[in-house]
Formats: structure tokens, sequence, C-alpha cells
């Protein structure tokens, strides 16, 4: 790399120096420079002519610029190892790829007689930014300052606050600050927390509001992909956090003007004040109790942060915001906003949805979709589009569920205690009843509550009659099983029973010709009810 030149205003003091008679010694210690520097460079002006003079009439910049480009032409330096890729590396620049990904992508490709790149990154760095040179400044490379109004306007951001110990729950956990900055006075709110879920968000917005006595008219809130807000207000529909915020909003009368994705200096004060507070009063405070940290934060923000002469500004925020923008603000509405969080959630298929961690039924008809769920206090909504389908109260259990939202032929099947069937079957008789016990006690280990199951609910098909003679009927055989209760009832074992206990034996019917028992057509009662 060839070395930089001297800079001509540095020659000319130079001149100066030496004819006012100033050995090579003291100029080399009063303007900084190496003695193999300065005799370089006297020794070229002497050969240009213009060392030697009067002090009073020095030669013009130009001059001596133009007698160090005659003496020391510029080197030519080498060419770039990423110059046989300019016209790939021009279309990547020209779509908005960084360095990063313009070097991912020419040393994965293949360029027809050059193969992929093989140089180093540091490169293509470099190369991108004299390409970024020759093609001259955008009007998109100005940073526009945009003046704000006071209460016109407040920028919102979460910051990482380093490793904070929880007395909660006794152990260290990643914390994070949240800031609310107005643009015009640069007074700020700050609390340290451990979480960025929705219902923080809002409480901490609810905070804020109350600490500043009233509301900015806009607030322009984050919008990367962190745990709260990842693609909130993205332009393709409806986000968890827009629901909920927009009714935030609807409370306080303010607006909402998010940043756009992947543009921080969109809202650069509240960066420039994240990162100041992470530089200053976080600094160095891992493993201290959030308590703690939140109580210096305060205290710090009173006396330093809010009294301090502002840089940009160049006044103290507090005093602005307290004779400019505090009566700016909206007031704060007279009713209380009782908090409402939104998300999508999909149904298990067990039929319930995740809620606060915990588990609400829907209608079984929607297992596997997607359903908006509105929590607000105790209150917990499930909609399907704009359609109400579930409503719960939260008691605190940990799965709630309602019958009518189970396959009513199907519901009974969630009851696994022997009290249960037993009395279904008491529903029935004396004699299934006392089949179901049997089935139940046929086993002091192996539980045979699917048998029971099974065997109720087929018999709760036929008429309590038939159900009772085919009860004894497999009691007495004992096999207690399901199969031979459902052979009993289609072959009409029961009825055969039945009518040798009611009335006297006749003679079967007998085939003319070879003497077989003929066996009766079965008739309709032998079927189950609603055959």
């Amino acid at each position: 790399m060839a070395r930089p030149r001297v800079d001509p205003h540095r020659l000319k003091e130079l001149i100066r120096l030496r004819r006012l008679g100033a050995s090579g010694r003291e100029v080399v210690r009063l303007l900084r420079m190496s003695p193999k520097t300065e005799r370089r460079y006297r020794t070229l002006l002497a050969e240009a002519g213009i060392l030697a003079g009067d002090p009073r009439d020095l030669p013009t910049l130009a001059a001596i610029r133009s007698a160090v480009d005659s003496a020391l032409p510029v080197a030519r330096g080498t060419p770039s190892s990423v110059e046989p890729w300019r016209p790939r590396v021009e279309v990547l620049r020209a779509k908005g790829l960084s360095a990063q990904a313009v070097f991912d992508r020419i040393r994965l490709d293949s360029e027809p007689g050059k193969g992929r790149y093989r140089g180093s990154y540091s490169a293509v760095k470099r190369f991108v930014r004299r390409l970024g040179g020759e093609q001259g400044r955008s009007s998109t490379d100005v940073a526009l300052v945009i003046p704000t109004h006071p209460g016109a306007e407040a920028q919102v951001d979460f910051g990482y606050a380093g490793n904070l110990y929880d007395p909660a729950r006794g152990v260290l956990r990643r914390a994070w600050v949240f800031v609310l900055l107005c643009t015009h006075s640069r007074h700020f709110f700050a609390r340290v927390v451990f979480d960025q879920r929705a219902e923080t968000w809002l409480r901490l917005h609810e905070e804020a509001f109350r600490s500043l006595g009233g509301v900015p008219a806009t607030l322009v809130p984050d919008n990367t992909r962190r745990a709260v807000l990842r693609a909130a207000f993205g332009i393709d529909g409806e986000t968890e956090l827009e629901r909920s915020y927009r009714e935030l909003a609807e409370h306080y009368g303010f607006k909402i003007d998010p940043a756009p994705p992947g543009q921080p200096r969109k809202r650069g004060k509240v960066e420039a004040t994240v990162k100041y507070l992470r530089n200053n009063p976080l600094k160095g405070r891992d493993g201290e109790s959030i308590d703690d940290v939140q109580a210096a934060l305060d205290l710090w923000n009173r006396e330093v942060a809010s009294v301090r002469v502002h840089g940009t500004t160049g006044l103290r925020p507090r005093e602005v915001f307290e004779r400019e923008e505090r009566p700016a603000l909206k007031p704060l509405p007279t009713a209380p906003w009782v908090p409402a969080t939104w998300k999508q959630a999909k149904v298990h298929p067990d039929g319930h949805v995740t809620v606060r961690g915990r588990l609400f039924s829907a209608p079984w008809q929607l297992v596997h979709e997607r359903l908006w769920v509105r929590a607000c206090g105790p209150k917990v909504l499930m909609y399907r589009g704009e359609r109400l389908v579930a409503a719960h109260v939260d008691r605190g259990a940990r799965r709630t569920t309602l019958e009518e939202h189970l396959p009513e032929e199907r519901a009974h099947l969630r009851q696994r205690s022997q009290a249960f069937w037993e009395q279904r079957a008491r529903q029935i008789g004396s004699e299934t009843t006392a089949l179901v016990r049997a089935v139940f006690d046929q086993d002091e280990v192996l539980s045979h509550l699917r048998q029971v199951q099974a065997i109720v609910k087929h018999l709760e098909q036929f008429p309590a009659a038939r159900a009772e003679v085919a009860s004894a009927r497999v009691r007495e055989s004992s096999d207690l099983t399901y199969a031979a209760i459902k052979r009993t009832l289609a072959e009409g074992l029961d009825l055969v029973q039945s009518q040798a206990t009611t009335s006297a034996p006749a003679a079967a019917p007998v085939c003319c010709g070879c003497g077989t028992l003929l066996r009766a057509a079965p008739s309709a009662a032998l079927q189950p009810e609603g055959s």
C-alpha cells in the first residue's frame, strides 16, 4: 500500500520554518514528523526551487502540491483480487446486498471462465467501499434531522441490560431496559425488566404515561424480530402485538407509527439513549439485583441525565420537558384501562389452546385451526375470524374444559373412575351393573376400564330388557368380554333365553324330508335401536 502524502498545509509550514532558519531537528519536533520524512520532503521542495526565500512570501498550496506530484507520482496499486468479478459485484450491490452477502455469493457462484472467488472477505469489503466512492453518494445517504414539536412524538425501544439477579427466583437472568423517549425534550422513562412479553410491553407503556403525566401524540415503536415485537405491524396482515397495542392506543388516544424494519436511524434518538444507558448507568452491573439496578438507574436519571446539557439540543432535558413538553401532552384518561392481550393460538389435537401458560378448550370441530385469543382479566375469549367460538373464565387451573366442546358421542370416555361407569350401568339395570363390577373385579392388577367402556356403550344401544338378559347370560358364562356381549346380542341368544323363561317349551320345527331342526329367521327385535 502506498504511503499517505503529507498534507500541503504542513509542507507550507515546513517551508516557512526552514526560511526562518530552523534546523531539521527543530522542524521534526514542531511538525511531529519523522526525520526521514522531513528530509525527503525538504529535498524535493529544494529541487523544485521553493524551499528558500522570504518567509513572508510563501508559495501557494497548489504550487506545493504540484511539486510533490512531480517528484512523487501516484503509484498504481496492485489490482484487487475482486476486479474480475466487478460486473457481478455491481449487480449485487445494486440489489442492496451487503459486503458480507456479496462475498458469500461470489465465492459460491461459479463465473464462466473464472470459477469461484477464492480471495478474502477483507478484499471484498475494500472493493465494495471503493465502488461506493466511485458511484458517489446517494440522496438516501443523507440523514435528515426532523424537528419535533413538544408532545408530538415519543420513541420506544428495548435494550439488553446484562445478567441481573432475580430476587423472586433466586437466579441470574437476562434483563432488558425499556426506554420511552420524548423526542423534543430528550426526557425519558426507563425500566429494567426480565422479559419482553406482550403483557410487560403494555404495562410499561402505562407506567411511562403515568410517570410523564400525559400521553405523546405519536409513538414510534421498534419493529425488529424480538420476543414480543417480531414482525409487528407487518404489511401482510394483523399480528399478535398489533391488536393488543391498538386497544392500548385507542384507550390512551395516541397514534402508532412503527419504524420500518432494518432502519434503526428512523428512531435514532431512542437508539442513542439505549446505548447511552448501556455504556453508563448499566455498565458493569452483571450479578447485581434488579431492584438495586433500577434504584441506581432512577437516581442517575434524576441527578445526571435529566439535568445535563444535552449534546444535540444544548439544553437540559428536564427543564425543556417541564417548560414545553409536559403542557403539550395529551391528558391521561379518567377511566382505568383493563389490559387485554391478543394472540394467535393453534388448537391442539386434544381440543385445547395454550393461553397464559394454561390450557383452555375450544370446539372439537376446530382442531388444528388457528384462532385469535383475547385474554382480558379473568376472561379468555376465542375468535374464528370475527366470530366468537368460545368463552372461558380463567380460575388459574392448569386445564379448563367445557363439556360442550367435546364430541358428544365420545365425551364420556374422559371419565376414568369405576363409580362413573357403575352409575351408567345402573341406568340400564341391575344385571348390567353386576356385569360391570365383575369385569372390574376379575383382575386385581390389570385394569379393564376399556372393556367396561365398550360394554356399557354397546348395551346402551339396545332395549334395557335385552341388555339385562345379555349381561346375565355373559356373566353366567364367565366370558366377561366385550366380544361375548357383542356376539350374544348379534345372534339373539338373549332372546332365546328370554323366550325360554317366559313360555313353555315348544316343539322345534322339523324338516319333513330329513328331520333337521329349522332355525327361525331373525326378527326385527334382534337389531339395535336405531338400526
